[in-house]
């Protein structure tokens, strides 16, 4: 359920001077910073408006699609993107999904932050007006089936401090960043997982195509 939050999102010093809006900010975010740390608190409420659920945790990004989101409380759950396969693990069932970051991956929450190319391409990006000491913007995903509807992001200066996902359903899930490091330097390392001995591994990779009958075009004389 923690995870599916993230993808249906893993979605986002001083403050630059406000630019003239929150989708001008946050452009400048993805323009400007390949990578970042942040410290995150998330809350899940249903359609009543009721909290569900509390979490919180750490991650880390680099661009393009790679990406680490750490819960720590109440459970231990981590999720990470190599660029190639995202993984999920949760400590408490020792158990490992692996699955392609496909194109599907790239209209999810996730992608607003770690994911590579135009985000417009896969986002219509519209103001949203301030609001709690922050600038608006909301974003709606131009595929279906993301597991959401839009998605509203905060921003101070150029920075991302809030993210709301909004499901089809009426609830949401508020995520708020009280300690964002944009261009934080990130480790190689902390985007590669290695499935913890005896853990249950559900492998949702596709099969490798097999090679091509005659190998490579022989080369004339």
């Amino acid at each position: 359920m923690r995870a599916a939050a993230l993808l249906a999102a893993v979605l986002l010093a001083a403050a630059p001077p406000a630019l003239a809006g929150a989708i001008d900010a946050f452009l400048a975010f993805t323009a400007a910073s390949r990578t970042a740390t942040a410290r995150f608190e998330q809350q899940v409420l249903d359609g009543a408006g009721r909290v569900v659920d509390r979490s919180s945790g750490n991650f880390a990004f680099s661009r393009p699609g790679k990406f680490r989101w750490a819960y720590d409380k109440p459970v231990s759950t981590l999720i990470v993107a190599d660029g190639k396969r995202l993984w999920i693990h949760d400590a408490d069932l020792n158990q490992v999904v692996v699955r392609p970051m496909d194109r599907a991956l790239s209209a999810t929450p996730a992608a607003l932050l770690a994911g590579q190319g135009d985000v417009t391409a896969v986002f219509t990006l519209r103001e949203a007006g301030p609001a709690d000491g922050l600038d608006w913007l909301e974003a709606t995903p131009k595929e279906r089936d993301t597991g959401f509807d839009r998605v509203r992001i905060g921003m101070k200066g150029t920075v991302p401090a809030a993210m709301e996902l909004h499901d089809s359903l009426g609830g949401r899930t508020v995520l708020r960043f009280p300690e964002f490091r944009a261009g934080a330097k990130v480790d190689a390392d902390t985007f590669r997982f290695t499935p913890p001995k005896g853990a249950d591994v559900l492998d949702e990779m596709p099969p490798a195509k097999p090679p091509q009958p005659g190998g490579s075009t022989p080369r004339k004389p």
